[in-house]
C-alpha cells in the first residue's frame, strides 16, 4: 500500500524498525519537500516488498557499476519520472537512502546518490566514499555522496 510522504507532519510510518527511524523519516520528508517544490510532484513510497522491481533496479546498478551490495534491509521504495528524469529511491533499515537519477535522453545526467540519516554510521560497503554534510530542518544533518553512472540501465 503506497502512501504520500507528508513533509509538514513528519511520520515514521513504514520506518519503525530502523534504529534511526525519526531521522530517516526526516530525510524522507526532506526529499518529498524537494520534489513538491521543484516539480510539484507528490512523493509516494510503498513497502520494499511491494516495490521489488524498483529495489532490484537500484541494486543492479550498484552491483554492476561499483560492486556494491547494501547489507541493510530495504524498508520502502519509490520510482517515478519528473520531466525527462527517471527517479528511484530505496530507504533502508540502517538509515541509508539510495537514489538513482537517470535522465532518459542520451547524454543526460545519470547518477546514484547516497544519503545517511543523522545518527547512523557510514556502512562498510560505502566506506570508500567521502560524504559532504548538509543541514536540514526536517532531517538534522544529512551526509551525502554520489557517483556517476556509466552504463545503460
Amino acid at each position: 500500500m503506497s502512501h504520500a510522504v507528508d513533509f509538514t507532519t513528519v511520520s515514521t510510518a513504514g520506518l519503525e524498525s530502523s534504529p534511526v527511524a525519526a531521522a530517516l523519516a526526516g530525510l524522507r520528508a526532506n526529499e518529498a519537500r524537494y520534489f513538491k517544490n521543484k516539480y510539484d510532484h507528490v512523493f509516494t513510497v510503498e513497502p520494499a516488498g511491494d516495490a521489488q522491481q524498483t529495489v532490484d533496479w537500484v541494486h543492479r546498478i550498484l552491483e554492476e557499476e561499483r560492486g556494491i551490495v547494501i547489507a541493510s534491509r530495504p524498508l520502502e521504495a519509490t520510482a517515478f519520472q519528473v520531466e525527462n528524469i527517471r527517479m528511484a529511491y530505496v530507504f533502508y533499515e540502517s538509515g541509508l537512502s539510495v537514489n538513482v537519477m537517470y535522465t532518459v535522453d542520451d547524454g543526460g545526467k545519470r547518477a546514484v546518490g547516497f544519503k545517511l540519516s543523522d545518527g547512523m554510521e557510514v556502512p562498510a560497503e560505502l566506506s570508500a566514499f567521502k560524504f559532504a554534510r548538509q543541514k536540514s530542518k526536517l532531517a538534522g544533518t544529512i551526509r551525502g555522496s554520489y557517483f556517476v553512472i556509466k552504463g545503460e540501465y
